[in-house]
C-alpha cells in the first residue's frame, strides 16, 4: 500500500531509503506565493537506529509502507546496559541495548505486557502502553513546589528512575499511574 503527504499523522510508519521510519509530528504548510507547493514538515524517528530529525516532504510525496508486525512480549529484565525481553507466544528471548531504548527503559518494570516491532524478521524495537503503574521510590520535600502550573505539585522520582511530577500529599512508597508518551502524572493508584 502507497502512503502519501495526506495520509501523515502522528505514529504513522513509513519506509524512506529502505529504513522504516516513524512520524513523531507533522505540520502543513501552504505558501501564499503562487506556483510555490505545499510542504509538509515532520519530525521522524528511524526505528533501526532511533535517530531523529525534521524532514521536509512535498505534498502529494509517496512512500511504501515498511513491513512491520506487532507481537505481544514481557519485559524480563534488565542488566547493565541490555534488557531481556520474552515473546508471548513463541516463548523466544531476545535483548535490546539501552540506547536501542532510548527513553522508553524509564517505563519498564519487570513482567510488564509490552509490543515488539518486528522488522524483516528482527526485532526493532518495543512499545509501552499507553499508561504504567510504578512505586515512588523518592519525593522531594514539600517545601520546594511548581505553583506555576495552577497546581501544587512536587517532583517524585520512580523506581525506574524515571522522575514526574506528583501532587502534594504524595508520599515514597505508593503507586502512581503515568502516561509513557509525556512522562505525566495520571492518578494515584489505591
Amino acid at each position: 500500500m502507497m502512503i502519501t503527504t495526506a495520509d501523515f499523522k502522528k505514529g504513522l510508519r513509513l519506509l524512506m531509503d529502505r529504513d522504516p521510519y516513524e512520524i513523531m509530528d507533522y505540520v502543513v504548510q501552504t505558501p501564499s506565493a503562487r506556483g510555490t507547493a505545499t510542504l509538509v514538515k515532520a519530525k521522524v524517528r528511524n526505528m533501526l537506529t532511533g535517530a531523529v530529525f525534521d524532514r521536509t516532504f512535498k505534498s502529494g510525496e509517496k512512500f511504501d509502507e515498511p513491513d512491520i508486525q506487532i507481537r505481544p512480549v514481557q519485559f524480563l529484565y534488565g542488566s547493565g546496559d541490555d534488557y531481556t525481553f520474552m515473546d508471548n507466544s513463541s516463548y523466544d528471548q531476545f535483548t535490546l541495548t539501552a540506547e536501542a531504548l532510548g527513553e522508553r527503559r524509564q517505563y519498564l518494570v519487570e513482567g510488564c505486557p509490552l509490543r515488539s516491532v518486528v522488522f524483516n524478521g528482527h526485532v526493532v524495537g518495543v512499545e509501552l502502553p499507553q499508561f504504567a503503574e510504578l512505586k515512588i521510590a523518592s519525593v522531594e520535600p514539600s517545601g520546594r513546589t511548581d505553583t506555576a502550573s495552577g497546581s501544587a505539585t512536587k517532583q517524585a522520582t520512580l523506581v525506574t528512575g524515571a522522575v514526574v511530577r506528583v501532587p502534594l500529599y504524595m508520599k515514597e512508597g505508593e503507586t502512581v499511574e503515568v502516561e509513557t508518551a509525556t512522562g505525566r502524572f495520571v492518578r494515584r493508584i489505591r
